[in-house]
């Protein structure tokens, strides 16, 4: 089979296409022949040895998001078959034709829907949900979302909306990204380098950190709280959460989808339901084949994407 790892840390140029052996499902495992694999920017962020931990081990086999076939089915595993479309989380080797895939992080593909738009809706729309759990928004509070315009964040912007957020407000990278976030249901659009986010908001949810993760914690109004769900680290001074009685709280998908398992299921079937009614639109900036790995890495970097960009093996 064909995949993709890199031998050294750095940028676009340093992933490498090469055949190996198909890799075996383990207990609890499947092995899915992958059609539209999910480009991140905590994938990039590995290769690049930034991410949250530094990068993946070396020679690093990247791990992300797929959709595919199951092809083949680990001992003890359940609740799929051979033949079954699916899309999934994976935790290394999902830049391949054939990919492993725990199934407590997958998921049936409805009828009707490629594997592009699986890639392009489930992740992304996951995050964003449990997000809005988290912070739980009342009718009346504002929510500022940052990387608005990415996978993640152009799905955020709408279910916010959705689920009745007065004030949304689209913080972007750049003003080319404003009428992108705005056709979404951004109310306001605000870009990183601007010396203020306006009005404070009630809820931040950062899908950037680093070195925006201050700004995030300062553009939240007294008594706040920002989910904090992104691969990019960062640092707050403690005393801004005290003065300002603030709150920041983590989130990961894998723990999430195993502490509130009935939640997270429940989502998978809004999500897929909100699509088919064409109240939330999955939006895909760019496909590409497996072989052109460093060009999405390299959209990505130059945080130019207008939704999720996606491989093709």
């Amino acid at each position: 089979m064909r995949r993709i790892r890199h031998y050294t840390y750095g940028g676009p140029e340093v992933l490498r296409a090469e055949e190996a052996e198909p890799p075996v499902p383990g207990p609890g495992e499947l092995l899915v022949r992958t059609a539209a694999i999910g480009v991140t920017l905590p994938c990039v962020r590995r290769v690049r040895g930034d991410g949250n931990g530094g990068g993946d081990p070396l020679p690093g086999v990247i791990g992300g998001e797929i959709a595919g076939e199951v092809v083949a089915l680990g001992p003890e595993t359940t609740g799929f078959a051979v033949g079954d479309r699916v899309t999934s989380l994976t935790l290394t080797g999902s830049y391949a034709e054939l990919a492993l895939a725990p199934a407590l992080l997958a998921s049936h593909i409805p009828d009707g829907a490629s594997a592009v738009q699986a890639v392009a809706l489930v992740r992304g729309g996951h995050v964003a949900l449990a997000a809005l759990d988290t912070a739980a928004p009342t009718g009346t509070e504002s929510v500022l979302i940052t990387g608005a315009a990415s996978g993640t964040g152009h799905l955020a912007v709408q279910l916010a909306k959705l689920r009745g957020v007065p004030r949304v407000v689209a913080a972007v990278g750049s003003e080319a990204k404003a009428d992108f976030v705005r056709a979404l249901g951004a109310d306001e659009v605000v870009t990183y380098d601007q010396a203020s986010w306006g009005e404070p908001a009630d809820i931040v949810l950062d899908g950037v950190g680093g070195e925006l993760l201050p700004r995030a914690l300062g553009a939240l109004a007294t008594g706040g709280r920002l989910i904090f769900f992104n691969s990019g680290g960062g640092t707050v001074p403690a005393y801004e959460l005290l003065a300002g009685s603030k709150t920041l709280t983590g989130l990961t998908m894998r723990h999430f989808s195993t502490a509130h398992r009935e939640l997270y299921d429940r989502h998978h079937t809004q999500l897929w339901e909100l699509a088919g009614s064409g109240r939330l639109r999955a939006a895909v900036h760019a496909e590409l084949p497996l072989a052109d790995a460093s060009k999405a890495h390299a959209i990505i970097e130059a945080r130019s994407n207008l939704g999720k960009v996606v491989l093709r093996p």
